[in-house]
């Protein structure tokens, strides 16, 4: 019994693929980049897969209200048990743990974790604060206004833990049932002086 012709033409072509696969791979060198070739993209594949699976995801922590010192926020730069970082801008604590990859240990911004980093932010500068608590009040219109910005994005992308203490202030004491935006009446740097 005959085969159509349009089973002849496509047997005939796929003996011609396999044959020629089967060429080429009977030659040294081809054989070689092939078999290199899997073998490298199989390492990146697994590197990459032990990486992601390393890496630990963040624990939920309790959230935290309240009112710290720069000496006190100092202890939440990410290397203590549960990793938590804080971030002071403008006056008032963000909890930025999840964001631990920026400001944590490690990250490009570490140097802001469990600190104070208005001026550094005002100033595109990524260098540890000199002072615990800076009044920023040689800071000019415009870096005070990079300032505002700045608490804005952190008011947007992270959690308000309390504000940060001028020397001799008081903490205030918050109510679990209090809502964050009852902390937005009285910013703690309204009384700073822009140029």
């Amino acid at each position: 019994m005959d085969s159509p012709p349009e089973v002849e033409n496509v047997q005939a072509k796929h003996s011609g693929f396999f044959e020629t696969l089967k060429t080429l791979f009977c030659q040294p060198f081809i054989y070689f980049v092939f078999v290199s070739t899997f073998v490298i993209l199989y390492k990146f594949y697994y590197k990459y897969k032990t990486h992601c699976s390393k890496v630990a995801p963040l624990k939920k922590l309790p959230k935290l209200r309240k009112d710290m010192t720069a000496v006190e926020l100092r202890q939440y730069d990410g290397t203590q048990e549960g990793g938590r970082v804080l971030m002071a801008v403008n006056g008032w604590i963000f909890d930025v743990t999840r964001g631990n990859r920026f400001y944590g240990p490690g990250g490009p911004y570490a140097v802001f974790g469990g600190r104070d980093a208005t001026r550094g932010l005002a100033t595109f500068s990524v260098t540890a604060p000199e002072k615990d608590y800076d009044d920023l009040s040689d800071l000019n219109s415009m870096e005070m206004e990079s300032v505002r910005e700045w608490e804005e994005q952190f008011r947007e992308n992270y959690d308000l833990v309390g504000r940060l203490l001028r020397p001799g202030e008081e903490p205030r004491n918050y109510s679990d049932e209090e809502p964050e935006e009852a902390d937005t009446s009285a910013l703690p740097n309204d009384d700073k002086k822009t140029n």
